[in-house]
Protein backbone atom coordinates (compact mmCIF):
# COMPACT_ATOMS: atom_id res chain seq x y z
CA UNK A 1 0.00 0.00 0.00
CA UNK A 2 1.52 3.20 -0.83
CA UNK A 3 2.50 4.95 2.18
CA UNK A 4 0.98 8.71 0.18
CA UNK A 5 -2.86 7.46 0.41
CA UNK A 6 -3.30 6.92 4.03
CA UNK A 7 -0.98 10.00 5.26
CA UNK A 8 -0.63 9.82 9.23
CA UNK A 9 -2.81 12.44 10.83
CA UNK A 10 -0.88 15.12 12.44
CA UNK A 11 -0.33 15.63 16.22
CA UNK A 12 -3.09 17.49 17.91
CA UNK A 13 -0.69 19.43 19.59
CA UNK A 14 1.43 20.21 16.73
CA UNK A 15 -2.00 20.83 13.97
CA UNK A 16 -3.35 22.99 17.46
CA UNK A 17 0.08 25.00 17.15
CA UNK A 18 -0.06 25.20 13.74
CA UNK A 19 -3.40 26.33 13.31
CA UNK A 20 -2.35 29.02 15.85
CA UNK A 21 0.88 30.26 14.14
CA UNK A 22 -1.43 30.93 11.24
CA UNK A 23 -3.94 32.46 12.56
CA UNK A 24 -1.59 34.40 14.30
CA UNK A 25 0.02 35.53 10.87
CA UNK A 26 -3.65 36.48 9.80
CA UNK A 27 -4.41 38.37 12.49
CA UNK A 28 -1.09 40.44 12.36
CA UNK A 29 -1.76 40.86 8.72
CA UNK A 30 -5.70 42.24 9.61
CA UNK A 31 -4.02 44.54 12.36
CA UNK A 32 -1.53 46.18 9.58
CA UNK A 33 -2.91 46.12 7.08
CA UNK A 34 -6.87 44.65 7.44
CA UNK A 35 -9.17 42.25 6.21
CA UNK A 36 -8.62 40.50 2.10
CA UNK A 37 -12.42 40.88 0.62
CA UNK A 38 -14.18 37.94 -0.51
CA UNK A 39 -15.10 37.32 -3.91
CA UNK A 40 -18.52 38.69 -3.63
CA UNK A 41 -17.66 42.17 -2.32
CA UNK A 42 -15.08 42.19 -5.53
CA UNK A 43 -18.11 41.48 -7.69
CA UNK A 44 -20.54 44.06 -5.75
CA UNK A 45 -17.92 46.61 -6.31
CA UNK A 46 -18.06 46.20 -10.29
CA UNK A 47 -21.80 46.39 -10.69
CA UNK A 48 -21.37 49.72 -8.69
CA UNK A 49 -23.63 48.01 -5.34
CA UNK A 50 -22.59 49.62 -2.58
CA UNK A 51 -20.76 46.98 0.18
CA UNK A 52 -21.40 47.11 3.75
CA UNK A 53 -18.69 46.15 6.13
CA UNK A 54 -18.71 44.83 9.19
CA UNK A 55 -15.31 45.85 11.20
CA UNK A 56 -14.12 42.01 12.28
CA UNK A 57 -14.30 41.09 15.69
CA UNK A 58 -11.59 41.82 17.92
CA UNK A 59 -10.14 38.84 19.54
CA UNK A 60 -9.46 38.76 23.63
CA UNK A 61 -6.28 38.08 24.79
CA UNK A 62 -5.57 36.16 27.62
CA UNK A 63 -3.56 38.02 30.02
CA UNK A 64 -0.50 36.19 31.01
CA UNK A 65 1.10 36.52 34.29
CA UNK A 66 4.59 36.80 34.85
CA UNK A 67 5.34 33.71 36.19
CA UNK A 68 3.99 31.85 32.80
CA UNK A 69 5.89 34.25 30.96
CA UNK A 70 8.92 33.34 32.28
CA UNK A 71 8.86 30.22 32.18
CA UNK A 72 7.56 29.86 28.34
CA UNK A 73 10.62 31.98 27.56
CA UNK A 74 12.78 29.52 29.57
CA UNK A 75 14.69 32.60 31.36
CA UNK A 76 15.80 32.94 35.27
CA UNK A 77 16.31 35.94 37.26
CA UNK A 78 19.50 35.62 39.27
CA UNK A 79 21.75 37.89 40.68
CA UNK A 80 24.33 39.72 38.29
CA UNK A 81 27.91 39.44 38.57
CA UNK A 82 29.48 42.08 40.86
CA UNK A 83 30.29 44.89 39.41
CA UNK A 84 27.88 43.96 36.32
CA UNK A 85 23.72 45.58 35.96
CA UNK A 86 21.56 45.02 38.84
CA UNK A 87 18.34 42.79 37.79
CA UNK A 88 20.30 41.28 34.79
CA UNK A 89 18.21 38.59 32.95
CA UNK A 90 20.51 35.57 31.88
CA UNK A 91 19.27 32.32 30.63
CA UNK A 92 18.96 29.54 32.40
CA UNK A 93 21.64 27.41 30.21
CA UNK A 94 23.80 29.80 30.59
CA UNK A 95 27.56 28.44 31.94
CA UNK A 96 28.66 30.13 34.78
CA UNK A 97 31.94 31.25 33.72
CA UNK A 98 30.01 33.24 30.99
CA UNK A 99 27.82 35.13 33.95
CA UNK A 100 31.45 35.79 35.73
CA UNK A 101 32.17 39.56 35.22
CA UNK A 102 35.80 40.64 34.16
CA UNK A 103 38.35 41.26 36.21
CA UNK A 104 39.29 44.41 35.42
CA UNK A 105 35.56 45.96 36.41
CA UNK A 106 31.84 45.81 36.02
CA UNK A 107 30.98 43.89 32.30
CA UNK A 108 28.91 47.07 31.37
CA UNK A 109 32.07 49.48 31.96
CA UNK A 110 34.97 47.40 30.54
CA UNK A 111 33.42 44.86 27.77
CA UNK A 112 31.02 44.99 25.13
CA UNK A 113 27.53 43.45 25.68
CA UNK A 114 26.95 40.36 24.27
CA UNK A 115 23.60 39.62 22.43
CA UNK A 116 21.09 36.45 23.43
CA UNK A 117 21.20 33.49 21.96
CA UNK A 118 17.54 32.84 22.75
CA UNK A 119 14.76 35.31 21.86
CA UNK A 120 13.49 35.77 24.79
CA UNK A 121 16.32 37.26 26.44
CA UNK A 122 16.35 41.18 26.06
CA UNK A 123 19.68 42.61 25.99
CA UNK A 124 21.83 43.96 28.81
CA UNK A 125 21.96 47.62 29.75
CA UNK A 126 25.28 49.06 30.46
CA UNK A 127 25.03 51.65 33.57
CA UNK A 128 26.71 54.82 32.18
CA UNK A 129 29.07 55.60 35.07
CA UNK A 130 29.20 59.45 36.20
CA UNK A 131 31.25 61.26 34.23
CA UNK A 132 34.54 62.42 35.89
CA UNK A 133 35.79 65.54 35.91
CA UNK A 134 39.45 65.97 34.01
CA UNK A 135 42.64 64.96 35.74
CA UNK A 136 44.68 67.86 36.59
CA UNK A 137 48.24 68.33 34.59
CA UNK A 138 51.12 68.28 36.97
CA UNK A 139 52.11 70.78 38.79
CA UNK A 140 55.23 72.43 37.38
CA UNK A 141 57.35 74.36 40.03
CA UNK A 142 59.28 77.04 38.55
CA UNK A 143 62.79 76.95 39.33
CA UNK A 144 65.25 80.03 40.07
CA UNK A 145 67.48 80.88 37.03
CA UNK A 146 70.82 80.07 38.20
CA UNK A 147 73.35 82.63 38.99
CA UNK A 148 75.56 81.84 36.11
CA UNK A 149 72.82 82.13 33.65
CA UNK A 150 72.00 85.88 35.30
CA UNK A 151 75.57 86.53 35.07
CA UNK A 152 75.76 85.80 31.48
CA UNK A 153 73.18 88.30 30.66
CA UNK A 154 74.21 90.74 32.56
CA UNK A 155 77.53 90.57 30.78
CA UNK A 156 75.69 90.40 27.53
CA UNK A 157 73.50 92.83 28.19
CA UNK A 158 76.57 95.62 29.17
CA UNK A 159 78.34 94.68 25.89
CA UNK A 160 75.13 95.63 23.73
CA UNK A 161 74.97 98.89 25.95
CA UNK A 162 78.30 99.69 25.73
CA UNK A 163 78.61 98.82 22.13
CA UNK A 164 75.62 101.34 21.57
CA UNK A 165 76.87 104.08 23.76
CA UNK A 166 80.76 104.07 21.79
CA UNK A 167 78.67 104.60 18.96
CA UNK A 168 76.76 107.19 20.32
CA UNK A 169 79.96 108.76 21.31
CA UNK A 170 81.17 108.98 18.20
CA UNK A 171 78.60 110.01 16.76
CA UNK A 172 78.66 113.43 18.85
CA UNK A 173 81.85 113.86 17.95
CA UNK A 174 81.60 113.95 14.80
CA UNK A 175 79.41 116.99 14.43
CA UNK A 176 81.71 118.56 17.08
CA UNK A 177 85.11 120.92 15.58
CA UNK A 178 88.21 119.52 15.38
CA UNK A 179 90.27 121.58 16.59
CA UNK A 180 93.66 122.25 18.13
CA UNK A 181 93.64 123.72 22.14
CA UNK A 182 96.84 125.42 22.57
CA UNK A 183 98.25 127.86 24.64
CA UNK A 184 97.77 131.76 23.10
CA UNK A 185 100.69 132.61 21.14
CA UNK A 186 100.72 135.93 22.62
CA UNK A 187 101.08 136.49 26.71
CA UNK A 188 102.25 138.77 29.29
CA UNK A 189 105.40 138.22 31.61
CA UNK A 190 105.48 141.08 33.72
CA UNK A 191 107.48 144.58 34.12
CA UNK A 192 111.88 144.71 33.15
CA UNK A 193 112.72 145.73 36.21
CA UNK A 194 111.10 142.17 37.74
CA UNK A 195 114.26 140.70 36.22
CA UNK A 196 118.07 140.77 37.44
CA UNK A 197 120.64 140.19 34.71
CA UNK A 198 121.30 137.10 33.14
CA UNK A 199 119.25 134.20 32.02
CA UNK A 200 115.82 133.95 33.84
CA UNK A 201 113.92 130.13 33.73
CA UNK A 202 110.85 130.83 35.14
CA UNK A 203 108.82 130.54 32.03
CA UNK A 204 110.54 127.32 30.38
CA UNK A 205 108.19 124.63 31.16
CA UNK A 206 104.98 127.44 30.56
CA UNK A 207 105.97 129.03 27.09
CA UNK A 208 109.26 127.35 26.22
CA UNK A 209 111.08 130.81 26.47
CA UNK A 210 114.11 132.37 28.37
CA UNK A 211 114.29 135.60 29.76
CA UNK A 212 117.90 137.74 29.08
CA UNK A 213 118.41 141.11 30.31
CA UNK A 214 122.10 142.66 29.94
CA UNK A 215 123.02 146.13 30.47
CA UNK A 216 121.93 147.39 27.51
CA UNK A 217 118.69 145.10 26.02
CA UNK A 218 116.08 142.83 27.54
CA UNK A 219 114.92 139.95 24.67
CA UNK A 220 113.13 136.32 24.90
CA UNK A 221 115.15 133.40 23.10
CA UNK A 222 112.61 130.52 22.32
CA UNK A 223 114.04 127.56 23.76
CA UNK A 224 114.06 124.91 20.65
CA UNK A 225 117.47 123.37 19.38
CA UNK A 226 118.45 124.56 15.88
CA UNK A 227 119.82 121.08 14.78
CA UNK A 228 116.82 118.81 15.40
CA UNK A 229 114.39 120.95 17.71
CA UNK A 230 114.85 119.29 21.11
CA UNK A 231 114.88 121.83 23.40
CA UNK A 232 118.44 123.02 25.77
CA UNK A 233 119.10 123.28 29.34
CA UNK A 234 120.41 126.18 31.12
CA UNK A 235 123.99 125.65 32.73
CA UNK A 236 124.26 128.25 35.46
CA UNK A 237 127.95 126.93 36.39
CA UNK A 238 129.08 126.87 32.58
CA UNK A 239 127.12 129.93 31.51
CA UNK A 240 125.74 128.23 28.29
CA UNK A 241 123.07 126.54 26.95
CA UNK A 242 123.17 122.58 26.30
CA UNK A 243 121.31 120.57 24.16
CA UNK A 244 120.81 116.91 25.76
CA UNK A 245 120.24 115.08 22.41
CA UNK A 246 123.16 115.88 20.70
CA UNK A 247 125.69 118.12 22.45
CA UNK A 248 124.85 121.14 20.72
CA UNK A 249 125.82 124.36 22.93
CA UNK A 250 125.06 127.90 23.11
CA UNK A 251 126.37 131.01 24.78
CA UNK A 252 124.17 132.92 27.11
CA UNK A 253 122.44 135.25 24.08
CA UNK A 254 121.65 131.77 21.96
CA UNK A 255 124.42 131.94 19.95
CA UNK A 256 125.95 128.38 19.26
CA UNK A 257 129.73 127.55 19.38
CA UNK A 258 129.58 123.87 19.47
CA UNK A 259 127.60 120.99 18.33
CA UNK A 260 125.62 119.96 15.35
CA UNK A 261 123.67 123.15 15.74
CA UNK A 262 123.91 124.83 12.27
CA UNK A 263 123.05 128.58 13.76
CA UNK A 264 121.81 130.48 16.94
CA UNK A 265 118.33 130.05 18.56
CA UNK A 266 115.68 132.43 17.36
CA UNK A 267 114.58 134.93 19.26
CA UNK A 268 111.03 135.97 20.04
CA UNK A 269 109.29 139.06 19.48
CA UNK A 270 108.34 141.66 22.45
CA UNK A 271 106.91 144.64 22.72
CA UNK A 272 106.03 147.35 26.07
CA UNK A 273 101.84 147.69 26.64
CA UNK A 274 100.45 150.50 27.97
CA UNK A 275 100.73 149.42 31.13
CA UNK A 276 104.60 148.83 30.94
CA UNK A 277 104.22 145.12 30.51
CA UNK A 278 106.57 142.97 28.56
CA UNK A 279 104.44 141.51 25.39
CA UNK A 280 105.78 138.41 24.19
CA UNK A 281 104.59 136.77 20.73
CA UNK A 282 106.33 133.41 19.94
CA UNK A 283 104.25 133.58 17.10
CA UNK A 284 106.53 135.65 14.96
CA UNK A 285 110.48 135.12 15.33
CA UNK A 286 113.63 136.45 14.72
CA UNK A 287 116.57 134.38 13.23
CA UNK A 288 120.00 134.07 12.15
CA UNK A 289 120.28 132.15 9.47
CA UNK A 290 124.24 130.52 8.53
CA UNK A 291 125.63 133.19 6.59
CA UNK A 292 122.10 135.26 6.57
CA UNK A 293 121.12 138.17 7.86
CA UNK A 294 121.36 139.20 10.91
CA UNK A 295 117.99 139.87 12.66
CA UNK A 296 118.24 140.33 16.25
CA UNK A 297 119.25 144.08 15.57
CA UNK A 298 115.61 144.39 14.35
CA UNK A 299 113.08 146.84 16.34
CA UNK A 300 110.85 143.64 18.11
CA UNK A 301 113.60 141.59 18.17
CA UNK A 302 114.42 143.14 22.10
CA UNK A 303 113.56 145.94 24.28
CA UNK A 304 116.27 148.82 24.89
CA UNK A 305 116.67 149.35 28.59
Amino acid sequence: MDPNDNPTPPAEGASGAQSEEQGGKTGDKSVDGGARPSVADLLAAARGDAVKREPPARAERTPVTPAARLASSATVAEAAPQGDAPGKSVPSATPTAARVSPTSGASAAASTPTPSVNAGVAKAVAAKPPAKPPAAGPLVQSVPDPSVNQLRRWIVWGSVAGFFGALSLMMARFFLPRAIFEPSSIFRIGFPGDYALGVDTKWQQQYRIWVVKNSERLFVIYARCTHLGCTPDWKASENKFKCPCHGSGYDSEGVNFEGPAPRPMDRAEVKMDAEGQVVVNVGKLYDWPKGGTNRFNEDGAYIRI
